[in-house]
């Protein structure tokens, strides 16, 4: 396996563009920290974000793992542009004329992805400490690593959303398609999901339980809203409601479950169509 994950990182860190995307991605997450500098003044108003308590301990792991949730279209594209590399430079043929199978060829695409997201998350990991431990009211043990869950989730969602993008990748085979398909199944999926909502299935118990299968709504569930979570937001809303709205943000086994069931789909789906396509 460490001489598959070495010939694409070396395809990946050879290509000029892949380059600059995998920097930009990192370096765009650096700027989460940026966050804690806001700062609004209008007359006798005043806000820091960072007082408002988003990098405090244990809140932080939710917080900065749902903001790097926003960032995965770079590495997203890196992975379909990889694919997409293979068929315009004639790689793949090469690899499998040097005796490379094609199970080999999907295991080191995935490991690629298993990579980018295991890099991902333990640069958030290390972020989120270097600001909960700068601007956190409580720095216990305990408190600090007790929310960890969300790591696991960040990881678990990252994995599922490129699994996907290397479907796309291998079978739409060009990446702009790829990337326009992507936006299309998003759409499509929100049109479904506001059919069932609203029109097939109105009581809001059923409508979640069918929803949280769809792929992208299954990686989007892993890692939930945390703004409500702030006790600004929370007096906000019970001043309007005249009661606390009762929220679960929690990360259950069954959300990560599901989607391991999707990355395995779409491996298996990206390895049945290089088996059977004419290369």
């Amino acid at each position: 396996m460490k001489r598959l994950l070495s010939i694409e990182l070396q395809k990946l860190f050879k290509n000029r563009a892949s380059k600059f995307l995998i920097l930009s991605y990192f370096i765009l997450l650096s700027f989460i920290a940026l966050i804690a500098s806001i700062k609004f003044e209008f007359g006798t108003f005043r806000l820091h974000i960072a007082e408002q308590g988003i990098f405090n301990f244990p809140y932080i792991w939710h917080f900065n793992t749902y903001i790097a949730g926003y960032f995965k279209l770079f590495l997203a594209i890196v992975i379909v542009s990889m694919m997409a590399n293979e068929y315009t430079y004639g790689t793949l043929k090469q690899n499998l004329i040097d005796g490379m199978s094609k199970k080999e060829f999907i295991l080191s695409k995935f490991l690629t992805v298993i990579v980018f997201a295991l890099a991902s998350s333990i640069f958030i990991f290390l972020m989120s400490l270097i600001l909960g431990y700068s601007f956190s009211s409580y720095t216990e043990f305990g408190i600090v690593f007790s929310d960890l869950e969300y790591m696991l989730g960040f990881f678990f969602k990252l994995v599922g959303f490129f699994s996907f993008c290397l479907f796309l990748g291998i079978l739409v085979k060009r990446s702009a398609f790829a990337l326009g398909f992507l936006l299309i199944w998003n759409i499509g999926e929100g049109i479904v999901s506001g059919l069932l909502r609203w029109k097939i299935f109105p009581d809001t118990d059923t409508y979640a339980k069918i929803n949280q299968f769809f792929p992208l709504e299954s990686m989007s569930n892993l890692i939930k809203e945390p703004f409500t979570r702030l006790s600004a937001i929370k007096n906000i809303e019970t001043t309007i409601t005249g009661e606390e709205a009762i929220r679960d943000y929690s990360i259950h086994f069954g959300e990560i479950a599901i989607v391991c069931v999707w990355t395995a789909i779409f491996i298996y789906l990206s390895y049945y169509i290089l088996r059977k396509r004419d290369l």
